[in-house]
């Protein structure tokens, strides 16, 4: 298991990756791209709402060609879902690239970096374990 970067403790927070809260499943269709969000904790999900935004999703897929993102929240799951346009680079049949499916690119998601208190990270990490304090 990866430790959170601590660089930064302002405020009682710390830097962590997005991997370190949630899991996450995709699906693809053409040239349009799922990605589910689905936090280990309840306690994650105002953190991933308030700092993983559809902004933060574009930009992150820029570099792929992503025109379009759309969050859909999905509180009592709790969970979110990205609808990102564009980035599988002509989908499964147009593209000459090895994964064209676009199961890869949810770690690119979940290389984020947020700000959560300790507690938070801590509700992750137990749940993950499945420790049920």
């Amino acid at each position: 298991m990866s430790e959170p970067l601590t660089g930064d403790r302002a405020g009682g927070r710390i830097n962590v990756r997005l991997h370190e809260l949630c899991h996450a499943r995709t699906g693809d269709k053409g040239n349009r791209l799922n990605v589910s969000l689905i936090p280990y904790a309840p306690e994650c999900f105002e953190a991933v709402r308030e700092q993983v935004t559809e902004a933060r999703v574009l930009e992150l897929f820029s570099h792929r060609g992503a025109t379009a993102v759309r969050r859909y929240e999905l509180p009592n799951l709790p969970a979110f879902n990205f609808v990102i346009d564009d980035v599988l680079q002509g989908g499964v049949n147009g593209s000459l690239n090895l994964d064209g499916h676009g199961k890869s690119l949810s770690f690119v998601a979940l290389s984020i970096l947020v700000k959560v208190p300790q507690s938070v990270l801590d509700s992750a990490r137990h749940a993950r374990k499945g420790d049920n304090r």
